[in-house]
């Protein structure tokens, strides 16, 4: 179980809702994975699309959360007015922030981030900002009140994994919200790497929606959530440089 702000959640991964080949394999990717929390970007959804076409409809919103993002903004003002929408439309003052500020990295928009996070905390939303794997950046929005802080474990999209440890290590032992790894990881060993580094949870959409078999690999990313997070609760051994008898060598019968 972890928390954030006033809402508690079994499931420590949150999925995405784009890029899925349809509504229906979606769907079926969050009923695998288990999730119970899926960002949705608000200024791609057509809300006035007939029943059976309507995205919503494809949601179980009495399991899942929606966490609506600001996806496609390239300003702090745009993604205000954003998330304000959302709140009208979704009757949710929690908002996953995406302030971008190159479109061929998608790398966010540091200072954007931060400009439209200190507005919206003040204006009562939950804020969960995407945000490079930047200690001090991540500190500051934690510090003015930001629910939760999201690095990005790599761009979006490109599936490369961890590209930093240490930063991440370094936001993780700062933080005093939840670390959700946010973009970039590709595989279930990803996913099990970042929660085995003691991340609250990890968030992912293209890993799932644009692999072979995406409900598979949904219930790939579930069990990598799980079994990192067993792992970091165990505790690992510590590493050496040489080899140490498994079995003890007291009592060892002799010749």
């Amino acid at each position: 179980m972890w928390t954030i702000a006033d809402r508690t959640f079994t499931s420590r991964l949150v999925l995405g809702t784009g890029k899925y080949p349809d509504f229906a394999t979606m769907q079926a990717c969050h009923l695998a994975s288990e999730t119970e929390m899926v960002t949705l970007a608000i200024r791609r959804v057509d809300l006035s699309a007939p029943k059976g076409e309507n995205i919503l409809d494809f949601i179980d919103r009495e399991r899942i959360h929606i966490l609506p993002n600001t996806a496609g903004c390239y300003t702090a003002e745009d993604a205000v007015l954003t998330s304000k929408l959302a709140r009208e439309l979704l009757g949710t003052n929690w908002i996953k922030l995406e302030v971008i500020g190159d479109p061929d990295t998608l790398f966010p928009d540091v200072e954007g981030t931060l400009e439209a996070a200190r507005v919206l905390v003040r204006d009562g939303f939950v804020v969960l900002p995407y945000i490079t794997d930047d200690p001090v950046a991540c500190k500051r929005l934690a510090d003015m009140g930001c629910a939760a802080v999201m690095p990005l474990a790599a761009p979006i999209g490109s599936g490369l994994g961890i590209r930093n440890p240490w930063n991440l290590q370094i936001i993780l032992e700062q933080a005093k919200v939840p670390v959700i790894v946010d973009a970039g990881v590709g595989t279930a060993s990803d996913v099990a790497l970042a929660m085995e580094m003691g991340v609250s949870g990890v968030l992912l959409n293209t890993a799932v929606a644009g692999a072979r078999d995406p409900v598979k690999m949904a219930l790939a990313m579930r069990y990598g959530v799980e079994g990192g997070r067993l792992a970091f609760e165990a505790g690992r051994i510590p590493k050496k440089l040489y080899a140490t008898a498994s079995s003890p060598v007291e009592g060892v019968v002799g010749r």
